[in-house]
């Protein structure tokens, strides 16, 4: 990326809005460039500004953040990326908007660090993930018989490679790149090649959308 990180942010609570654009404002590389009450706002506003970040929070009156997430990704030639902020991280709302492409969470009672932190890892492209909470929202989200045991490799995940499923059970742990090479003893730029195939493979946005497959197929089974 080149110049500051864009951001907007979206939340009906004008409060909230008002802390996060001054924890983001304070960072010399990011900039709030513009505000959203709800999801009907926030739609045409990002379409407008082209923002390359958006806080979204998931509870919204009108269009929520789970239907204007996927009015974004669905809708957007280049979405930004979508960073939800929630009060409850084991919400089921969290876990749709994750499945509708959001990139990842963040808790609004996180602290300033981690939510600039958070805004530039998504901002480059990374996926924010809780694999504690990912996986117990999955459990109660995936099929009955991916629950118990390990479903047979079928569809998308059936055509991965074995050092493919490797990275991806990996991936699922909340391994970045460099963790996963050193796990597999081999260097960041072949991971990432790795990475990539799977993204591919699985018709995945990014990680957070290829480990969600990977538990709701029962490839990876929570806990």
């Amino acid at each position: 990326m080149t110049g500051n990180i864009r951001v907007v942010i979206a939340d009906d609570e004008r409060l909230v809005r008002m802390g996060l654009r001054v924890v983001i404002d304070a960072e010399p590389d990011l900039d709030v460039v513009g505000e959203a009450a709800d999801g009907a706002e926030v739609v045409p506003l990002v379409r407008e500004l082209r923002p390359d970040v958006v806080l979204m929070d998931v509870r919204m009156p009108g269009i929520d953040g789970i239907r204007a997430t996927k009015q974004l990704v669905g809708g957007m030639a280049e979405p930004p990326r979508i960073l939800v902020v929630t009060t409850f991280e084991h919400d089921d709302h969290v876990y749709e908007a994750l499945r509708a492409g959001a990139a990842g969470f963040l808790l609004k009672r996180a602290r300033a660090e981690e939510m600039v932190q958070a805004v530039r890892l998504v901002a480059r492209g990374d996926s924010l993930l809780f694999p504690a909470a990912v996986r117990e929202l999955a459990l109660r989200h995936a099929p009955a018989a991916a629950r118990g045991a390990a479903a047979p490799d079928r569809g998308p995940i059936g055509r991965l490679t074995e050092r493919e499923a490797q990275v991806l059970r990996l991936m699922a742990t909340g391994l970045n790149n460099g963790e996963i090479a050193r796990e597999l003893v081999v260097s960041q730029e072949t991971v990432k090649t790795h990475v990539g195939s799977v993204l591919a493979k699985l018709g995945a946005r990014d990680r957070t959308q290829a480990v969600i497959a990977a538990y709701e197929s029962g490839f990876v089974l929570p806990g």
